[in-house]
């Protein structure tokens, strides 16, 4: 059975055909520029390599380039699209309705479009990229909707609730909803089996997922009790661009002093702020961390910054959890930075946790980085978000 696995951004598309006979990536691909001039790129599971620039006025347009690319020409992986079985589509925005992944009908696609307010710039996009593959491989082809929320539905209310008038959130649902949840139920389950626990129960657990967008995730008996991302992905801590949380009041203070509307305030806050906001370098944590061997100072602030608000969080859960079996590493910064990885690491000596120095020197590897003595477990583990959309995909279409 062949699964093809779409992310839809709002200009671009990214997409993996998976073999689920051995779990194997045939093609994967990025469509983008959609809207403008259009540029694309796949490549093949042994190698082969095909981009063009190409025009994508719109989503249909891409996966039309799709369809090409999977079965003509160089990067030709497969005969006929009869031989993709179903299609798994990432959902940023499921809201509190969604817990678990679901197959898409008119009322699901209706409830994904109706999230839009809660995720302006991802769920449209979803939606867009729906419609898309309908129109291009036809209404008998299964679609299953993956969302990034539904692993942290699992949240008390005490955990996801905001301290703003109740209305808010029968209204408009206004409470935290969390992200990247498809990551860290991935690298958990891994965690839990690592531990020697594959169902989760008795663990207590703290998945780390950093990149240019980053979150922690509290995870007790496999269920999460409380994440850093809150109604949107701006919460938490400081990263690529975005502040991450902040007192509220700077935002008043700052539309009022620099005569902002609340689009200008929501662009500084999510793209012109966090790591590239404080350095002045960039939002990239490679330059950053080239800047800091410079001895650029605002550079290092902004690594101190982050090093510091991450320490601060995952104390916090290790209290929430009643303590913690395992802290994991996931996703581009935390599968190879290992100097955050060891200064992160280091502030949890007193819990009894023990770096292990080699076993720490290592990028995109699976890996435990704690020493055997040592009282808390830590791990680097790749995350793979597009095989957790494939398997679930499989299972919803039997």
């Amino acid at each position: 059975m062949k699964i093809l696995v779409i992310n839809a951004g709002s200009s671009s598309l990214k997409y993996q055909l998976i073999d689920m006979d051995g779990e194997v990536v045939v093609a994967k691909a990025l469509c983008e520029r959609i809207g403008i001039d259009g540029r694309f790129t796949h490549k093949t599971g042994d190698g082969r390599v095909v981009t063009k620039e190409v025009a994508m006025p719109d989503h249909t347009a891409a996966f039309e380039q799709v369809k090409l690319a999977l079965t003509e020409g160089e990067g030709k992986v497969i005969d006929s699209l009869s031989e993709v079985s179903a299609i798994g589509h990432r959902v940023v925005q499921g809201g509190s309705k969604y817990d678990k992944s679901v197959r898409i009908d008119a009322k699901v696609l209706a409830d994904i479009e109706g999230y839009s307010s809660l995720a302006p710039l991802h769920n449209p996009a979803h939606v867009q990229g729906i419609n898309a593959a309908v129109a291009a491989f036809g209404k008998d082809v299964p679609q299953v909707a993956v969302f990034d929320t539904a692993f942290h539905q699992t949240m008390p209310a005490k955990a996801y609730m905001f301290g703003v008038p109740y209305e808010y959130y029968q209204k408009y649902g206004i409470r935290r909803y969390g992200f990247h949840g498809t990551s860290h139920r991935f690298v958990s389950a891994r965690c839990c089996e690592l531990l020697g626990k594959p169902d989760g129960k008795g663990t207590r657990i703290i998945t780390c997922h950093l990149g240019n967008g980053s979150s922690i995730a509290a995870i007790k008996d496999g269920k999460v009790v409380d994440t850093t991302m809150g109604l949107t992905p701006l919460d938490g801590f400081l990263m690529g661009t975005r502040s991450g949380a902040l007192d509220p009041s700077v935002v008043t203070f700052l539309m009022e002093k620099e005569d902002l509307s609340p689009e200008e305030m929501d662009n500084i806050l999510n793209k012109k702020s966090g790591m590239l906001g404080i350095s002045g370098v960039s939002s990239d944590d490679r330059d950053i961390a080239k800047a800091v061997e410079e001895g650029n100072d605002r550079a290092k602030l902004a690594w101190d910054m982050r090093t510091y608000e991450i320490v601060k969080y995952i104390g916090g859960y290790v209290a929430a959890l009643g303590g913690v079996d395992a802290i994991v590493f996931t996703a581009g910064i935390g599968e190879n930075q290992i100097d955050l990885r060891r200064e992160i690491l280091s502030s949890f000596g007193y819990l009894g946790l023990k770096v292990d120095e080699q076993a720490n020197d290592c990028r995109g590897k699976e890996r435990e980085i704690t020493t055997a003595d040592s009282a808390v477990r830590a791990f680097v583990i790749p995350t793979d978000e597009e095989l957790v959309i494939a398997r679930d995909t499989q299972a919803l279409i039997g």
